[in-house]
């Protein structure tokens, strides 16, 4: 068998090896809440309009107000520098009034949680793909 032979199998096995991980580890986070934070000087459409949790993963939202001013988020008053939390114990879209947000509405979209397998992969994914979307970008400091 060829380097580039064992190469490839490896690269196979080493793919199988993830996908396997990916669809059968618990879903282990260090907290189940998903901080919604209202920024300084906060503007209507700087948060997002849409913010997906998931049972029994992350099933709190902890809404942090850094603005100097108090903010309302449903029927609820956060007032500057507070935190509230907001636990979730159904699976289903919530509608919620924001001040701040496009079209004054944030949607949270609660999802059960993934049994093993294909859901449980596909779960990993768009997780990992909202983590990437959602970093802070920053530019160079002169």
């Amino acid at each position: 068998m060829s380097l580039l032979q064992r190469t490839r199998w490896g690269a196979v096995l080493f793919a199988a090896a993830v996908l396997l991980w990916a669809a059968l580890a618990p879903l282990r986070y260090p907290t189940r809440e998903r901080m919604f934070v209202y920024p300084q000087g906060a503007v209507s459409g700087q948060v997002p309009a849409e913010v997906r949790l998931t049972l029994g993963v992350r099933d709190v939202l902890l809404l942090y107000n850094r603005d100097t001013v108090p903010h309302v988020f449903g029927q609820v008053l956060v007032l500057p520098g507070r935190m509230f939390r907001l636990p979730f114990e159904q699976a289903g879209d919530y509608a919620y009034a924001c001040d701040v947000a496009a079209g004054h509405a944030v949607t949270v979209r609660v999802g059960e949680h993934p049994d093993p397998g294909w859901g449980r992969v596909g779960w990993r994914l768009r997780a990992f793909a909202e983590a990437v979307r959602t970093l802070p970008v920053q530019g160079p400091e002169d």
